[in-house]
């Protein structure tokens, strides 16, 4: 095993225990919304404000880990009539725009809309924390994205990924 598939097998391993983290809070959130709601006879306003930043950034950073893994949705009943050399020509392709598209929106989009927020100093309603730090979590799917592109790039080019 290379040192790069290490470190990538370990930013995908910090990645998962992230997302199981935000995963937890979204639970205990929504339990304790309920439990105050029904029980107690009484909402937080705070709750919902909270559970909808968690669906946020795990659905976001979600779709970072599935790509690295490669267990991201897809449709590939014409690639599997493909030959192995434009498999091979078609994942390079599909990971080159996957790779662009994660630069343009996720990081150069997501660096603009996190800045234009900090500018504006833009609270949550509720919480009134930043909304950049909420919208921090685009660029940062993004580089992931892109982290993860580069690899498959590198592993499809040594014949080690072809499916």
């Amino acid at each position: 095993m290379s040192r790069t598939d290490i470190l990538i097998n370990k930013v995908s391993r910090v990645l998962e225990i992230f997302l199981i983290s935000i995963f937890a809070l979204l639970v205990v959130d929504v339990l304790f919304q309920v439990f105050s709601r029904y029980i107690l006879g009484t909402s937080f306003t705070w709750t919902e404000e909270l559970a909808r930043f968690s669906l946020i950034w795990m659905t976001i950073l979600g779709a970072a880990y599935l790509n690295g893994k490669r267990e991201h949705l897809s449709m590939d009943f014409l690639y599997q009539k493909l030959s192995v050399t434009n498999k091979r020509k078609a994942s390079i392709l599909i990971e080159i725009l996957v790779f662009l598209f994660a630069l343009v929106v996720m990081v150069i989009g997501g660096f603009n809309l996190v800045y234009t927020t900090l500018h504006l100093e833009q609270l949550s309603g509720t919480l009134r924390i930043p909304l950049g730090y909420v919208y921090a979590v685009m660029p940062a799917s993004g580089l992931l994205i892109m982290l993860f592109c580069v690899y498959h790039i590198s592993k499809i080019n040594s014949n080690q990924i072809i499916d």
